[in-house]
């Protein structure tokens, strides 16, 4: 009996978590970390933050682009159309039919109920996922200090996450990090 392809076993993992995610990819981020690295060991943890770190640089939907990657280090360029697709059809789908619903019941008092409870869950589930992508690109104490103390600016401060970003991208740039 022969096994799928790695890709199209990645690919049907993110439709799975595409379809459960509240809050887009960063909420199941490290179910994502889990799969890749620890499950099916495709990528190591630094492999992992360098793939993370490219993608956010880019503009437009970053996580679709590092979900791409993945795809295509499995299974070149048709691993990273299934990856692509994987993470973003379902959840798309399941928007756009939510959307025409939460329109539907505009006026409806369980609507602001449901809005309100889902804040808190996505906010932590956001954490949680920034602090596995933390734990994996941390090798040493330099990195989980200068991790920190993005995030303190980040939450704290009233700094722009492009200059924390940036701050950090210049750090590792000389070797400091």
């Amino acid at each position: 009996m022969s096994h799928p392809p790695a890709f199209v076993v990645l690919a049907a993992h993110l439709a799975w978590l595409s379809a459960i995610s509240f809050g887009g990819i960063p909420v199941v981020l490290p179910e994502i970390h889990d799969l890749v690295t620890v499950s099916h060991h495709w990528l190591g943890n630094r492999e992992f933050a360098d793939f993370f770190a490219v993608s956010q640089i880019l503009p437009g939907p970053n996580f679709i682009f590092m979900l791409s990657l993945v795809g295509w280090k499995l299974g070149g360029a048709l691993g990273a159309l299934a990856a692509a697709l994987g993470i973003a059809g379902p959840s798309c789908a399941m928007t756009f039919v939510a959307f025409r619903l939460w329109h539907r019941f505009r006026d409806a008092p369980w609507r602001l109920a449901v809005g309100r409870g889902l804040v808190p869950v996505t906010i932590g589930l956001v954490v949680a996922g920034g602090w596995v992508v933390a734990r994996a690109s941390d090798a040493g104490w330099r990195g989980a200090i200068l991790s920190a103390a993005a995030a303190m600016l980040t939450l704290r401060g009233r700094v722009n996450p492009l200059w924390v970003v940036a701050a950090g991208g210049a750090l590792g740039g000389l070797g400091l990090v």
